[in-house]
């Protein structure tokens, strides 16, 4: 975990994956605002602190984090509303945040951690806040990153939502992201399932600058076409999911 914190820390600003989940995630976050700009937020995994940023946009945020090298990422950031806790027992009192959000973390949690994140991630909540959760989708696609990430599981669309259902939420928005770079995703790690997956972290850093502006591109237009549908398939899943108000 702690060399994926590291090579995050190096790849987030430019890296086309990142830029292309900035984009994908923005609307939601929107959304959940409701044109608010005083909201509380907590991240779930905060990881380096880089998206905190992105949610100040939408009032105050804090972010927990389990791994003391995320935190130190933080912190050299000069994030100080960040704790170090693990996402399935939150020390923060119920009902406290306007939106909580959680990118690519409860995917390597075990089954009873990520079932009690996601019960914890409801009780922290205000009735009628949000959820913003991104996670790894597709079984099919573990490969090279998926040891370095600690990964356990990757998600389906079923399986996600009934796992925040089972969790008390209702899902607003569902959708997979990545999709038009799945061929190249999918080809890629068809060959590392063929060789024998290892720790790598190829794949999570910055391509030369023409692939990395090309995909780029590509990973926009598709933040532009999500605005209208949902996508059938890809590497990962977002979802917008709401807290009842009773």
């Amino acid at each position: 975990m702690d060399r994926l914190l590291d090579a995050t820390a190096r790849a987030e600003r430019d890296h086309f994956w990142f830029r292309g989940f900035r984009r994908f995630v923005r609307p939601l976050l929107v959304q959940a605002a409701g044109g608010r700009s005083d909201l509380f937020t907590l991240d779930c995994g905060c990881g380096t602190g880089h998206n905190l940023g992105l949610l100040r946009d939408f009032g105050r945020a804090a972010g927990i984090d389990i791994t003391l090298s995320g935190l130190k990422h933080a912190a050299a950031r000069g994030e100080r509303q960040v704790v170090q806790a693990s996402a399935g027992r939150l020390p923060f009192p119920a009902g406290l945040f306007d939106l909580v959000t959680s990118f690519d973390v409860i995917y390597g949690l075990p089954d009873d951690v990520e079932r009690a994140a996601v019960a914890e991630m409801s009780r922290v909540l205000k009735p009628g806040g949000h959820l913003v959760l991104n996670v790894a989708a597709l079984p099919m696609l573990r490969g090279n990153h998926s040891v370095l990430g600690g990964e356990i599981r990757r998600y389906t669309r079923p399986g996600l939502r009934t796992l925040l259902q089972g969790g008390g939420f209702h899902i607003k928005r569902l959708t997979y992201t990545n999709a038009s770079t799945l061929p190249i995703v999918a080809a890629v790690r068809a060959a590392q399932r063929f060789r024998g997956h290892q720790e790598s972290a190829v794949e999570i850093s910055v391509p030369a600058p023409l692939v990395n502006a090309a995909l780029s591109s590509v990973l926009a237009v598709e933040s532009l076409a999500l605005r209208v549908f949902d996508m059938p398939a890809g590497s990962s899943l977002l979802c917008l999911a709401q807290k009842p108000v009773s």
